[in-house]
C-alpha cells in the first residue's frame, strides 16, 4: 500500500542551476512513486499484487490505474482530487533528481487484509498500519517514520537508504529484519554488511532501484528464505533495474 504520482522522466545533461535552461531529450511518462514501483515488481516476483492507493478523479490518475494493470498490478484506489505528479531529470551520469508537484496522497481507510501472505506499506494513514498487521509478513519503510511510530505495530521488515536523510532510522521501533542500502556499495542487514550485485548492463537510469531492491527482499523472506538468500535476490533487482528507462523496464520476474 502507498502512494503513486504520475511522472515524467526527461534526460539532461546535467540538472539546471538557478537560472540555466536545460534542453532534454527521451521524454518518458508513466505512473510511479513508491508504492506503485514496490507493487510493480511484487508482482512479477509472485505472479500478482493488490495495490492500495490514492489515485485523482481526473484523466491522469485514469492513466496510471491502465499503466498499472499492464504490468500485473490489481489497483484498489480511492479517488479523489488531483493525481500527484513528478518530475525527474536523469543526468549523464544517469543519477535522477525529482521534484514532486501537489500533496502525497496516502490511503487513509483501514483495510481488510486477513489471509494476506506479506504486506509492504510504503505510505498511508496510521489506521491502515494497523490494519495491515493482519498480514503474517509486514514491511514498511522509514519514509514514513511519524506513520510507523503512530501506528505502533511490530514489523517483520524495515528496509530503507542509508544515505538519505529522510529515511533515517534510531532503533525505535520491533523490527525483525532492519536494512539500511548504500546503492552500488551495497548496505546494511541487521548490523552486518552485504554486497551489491553487479548490473547486468549499462547504467541507464537508477530510479527505482532502491523500492525495487525492497520489494525483492520482502518477496523472499515472505515466502521464507534465509537472510542472506533473500539479500542476493534484493540486490539482484536493484541492480537489473538501473540496466532500464524509468522504474519499470528492467524489473526482474524470477
Amino acid at each position: 500500500m502507498g502512494h503513486v504520482e504520475w511522472t515524467e522522466f526527461v534526460l539532461v545533461e546535467e540538472v539546471p542551476r538557478p537560472g540555466q535552461i536545460a534542453h532534454g531529450h527521451g521524454a518518458l511518462a508513466e505512473p510511479a512513486g513508491g508504492g506503485a514501483v514496490v507493487a510493480a515488481q511484487l508482482a512479477r516476483l509472485a505472479g500478482g499484487c493488490d495495490l492500495f492507493t490514492v489515485l485523482g478523479a481526473d484523466a491522469l490518475g485514469d492513466a496510471a490505474a491502465r499503466r498499472l494493470a499492464e504490468l500485473g498490478v490489481s489497483v484498489h484506489a480511492e479517488r479523489t482530487g488531483e493525481t500527484r505528479r513528478a518530475l525527474t531529470f536523469v543526468d549523464a551520469a544517469r543519477e535522477r533528481t525529482i521534484t514532486t508537484i501537489g500533496p502525497k496522497l496516502r490511503p487513509a481507510r483501514p483495510l481488510e487484509l486477513a489471509g494476506y501472505d506479506a504486506v509492504f506499506f510504503v505510505a498511508g494513514e496510521p489506521g491502515v498500519l494497523r490494519s495491515a498487521r493482519a498480514a503474517r509478513f509486514l514491511a514498511a519503510t522509514p519514509r514514513e517514520m511519524a506513520t510507523l511510530r503512530a501506528g505502533g505495530v511490530a514489523l517483520e521488515l524495515l528496509v530503507g537508504s542509508a544515505t538519505d536523510d529522510g529515511e533515517r532510522y534510531d532503533g525505535e521501533l520491533e523490527v525483525g529484519v532492519v536494512v539500511a542500502t548504500e546503492g552500488a556499495a551495497g548496505g546494511w542487514a541487521n548490523g552486518r554488511r552485504y554486497e551489491a550485485a553487479p548490473a547486468p548492463g549499462p547504467l541507464e537510469d537508477t530510479y527505482g532501484a532502491g523500492d525495487s531492491f525492497a520489494a525483492a527482499l520482502c518477496f523472499a523472506l515472505a515466502r521464507g528464505e534465509d537472510l542472506d538468500a533473500a539479500l542476493a535476490l534484493a540486490a539482484r533487482a536493484g541492480a537489473a533495474v538501473v540496466t532500464g528507462r524509468g522504474p519499470f523496464a528492467a524489473q526482474i520476474t524470477s
